[in-house]
């Protein structure tokens, strides 16, 4: 076996690694081996090994013993062009904050030099993280939001990108003229997506939320899902103020849910179509979680948004324990830390507080179910859209990984490999990324021994 202390480029992407390695086999089960071996033949996973096969030991070698391999982070709910002001406006609530910051801002779009300025620092700063695919919200501009899906094409990183629909109750900067010019300007940037051939980014169909869009815009919308077989992506159940004001514009539907249902925007009980992820859930009812179990909708939970707009919480262990998928999303600029590590402590620290501040009686999330919904369970809706399934090291599994040096973190006493894990997360430092792996491609890293 040839030892990595020699860089070595490899193109056909078989190599192996060797270190603490972790990942979810289920949604409360986490696997650890120490001093294993976790081999990737062709971009794709073969499996962890206490003992390198036989098969696998021609392949090179990159040794990080004593450092942690877990699976990279999936983002399953992030608006690239809000990353410019993550941080500011965190008093206000959801409507306000929306009106006062996010929609001036995501309004300069319009200018293509302003959008890869902006959208060129985000993508750097994702790239050095964390995460390892991500399912983005741009702008209603087609040609920002191509430049952006170039960008995250370039990085290497794998991300579906959508081109926003609003044609009502938008300010008149960010409000498109019909849905009938809504509509030909996704029609057009779908052909422009098609046009590029992209390998790692995807277009995903994009209605704001319900309050911005019209039901003709939404019919539309269904067909072309329809049409094209598109995933899906939007917000739902967010705010109080938001459900009652879908209420009052779709009052025959009888909920959030529903309404999207009857848009044919809502996932479907059909196999091979592909999934739909709505953002928050943070009001949804037994009826509206019924009903997402039922059509395969996931669920993207966004902790630190939730808070910092006064949301809520979101009824984590009732959309798990109702089998809804499920995954996490950072929610950028609602949440200000775009690493799905900080997303993962903050869904446990809130589901901590459901007892003692709403008075519901409920186990709040473990380590285990973060660690999952972080990486196999948003790694899911990518598999689901045919483009890989992700988060693990389950053989067949696309090789997305992350090496960590966590010696930073020594203690006195002996840790575990999962109370490594647990403190990974909680202090999220992207400085102890030693190399980051998408489908089995270094797209970043430090050491540059680890160069396969």
């Amino acid at each position: 076996m040839q030892d990595m202390s020699i860089i070595i480029e490899m193109k056909n992407k078989n190599f192996v690694i060797k270190g603490d390695i972790c990942w979810s086999t289920g949604l409360n089960t986490l696997q650890t081996m120490h001093n294993a071996f976790l081999v990737c033949v062709d971009g794709k996973s073969a499996g962890a090994f206490s003992r390198l096969p036989q098969q696998y030991a021609p392949l090179p070698l990159a040794d990080c013993s004593g450092k942690l391999v877990i699976p990279g982070l999936v983002d399953l709910h992030i608006h690239a062009p809000q990353f410019a002001f993550r941080g500011l406006g965190m008093d206000l609530e959801l409507l306000d904050w929306l009106n006062n910051h996010a929609f001036p801002e995501e309004a300069k779009y319009s200018s293509l030099a302003y959008a890869r300025k902006a959208y060129g620092l985000f993508v750097d700063h994702i790239r050095h993280g964390p995460n390892t695919r991500m399912v983005v919200f741009a702008t209603i501009h087609v040609p920002a939001t191509l430049a952006l899906a170039e960008l995250l094409e370039d990085s290497g990183m794998v991300s579906m990108v959508g081109k926003v629909n609003m044609d009502r109750n938008s300010p008149d900067d960010l409000r498109e003229q019909s849905a009938a010019a809504s509509l030909a300007a996704t029609r057009q940037w779908l052909e422009s997506f098609a046009a590029h051939r992209f390998g790692r980014s995807r277009p995903i169909l994009t209605p704001r939320f319900i309050p911005s869009c019209s039901d003709d815009l939404m019919r539309s919308l269904g067909s072309l899902r329809r049409e094209f077989n598109l995933p899906v992506q939007s917000h739902i159940s967010e705010n109080r103020r938001e459900g009652e004001w879908v209420g009052e514009l779709c009052p025959s539907s009888g909920g959030y849910g529903a309404a999207y249902r009857d848009f044919d925007l809502f996932g479907s009980d059909l196999p091979g179509e592909a999934p739909t992820v709505m953002a928050h859930c943070v009001w949804s009812d037994e009826k509206e979680i019924a009903l997402m179990a039922q059509r395969g909708v996931f669920a993207a939970h966004c902790p630190q948004s939730n808070a910092n707009l006064s949301s809520g919480i979101a009824p984590m262990r009732q959309i798990l324990n109702a089998g809804v998928p499920a995954g996490l999303g950072s929610d950028v600029a609602g949440g200000t830390n775009c690493s799905i590590f900080r997303a993962m402590s903050d869904a446990i620290q809130v589901s901590k507080l459901r007892r003692p501040v709403l008075g519901i009686d409920e186990k709040a999330l473990t380590l285990e179910e973060a660690f999952y919904l972080g990486t196999a369970g948003g790694g899911a809706f990518f598999g689901k859209a045919g483009m890989g399934y992700a988060g693990s090291f389950e053989p067949g599994c696309d090789f997305d990984a992350l090496v960590l040096n966590d010696t930073p973190l020594a203690a006195p006493f002996k840790l575990s490999i999962r109370s490594r894990l647990e403190r990974a997360i909680y202090i999220c430092d992207t400085r102890h990324i030693e190399a980051k792996f998408v489908r089995g491609k270094k797209i970043f890293g430090k050491d540059q021994r680890i160069n396969i």
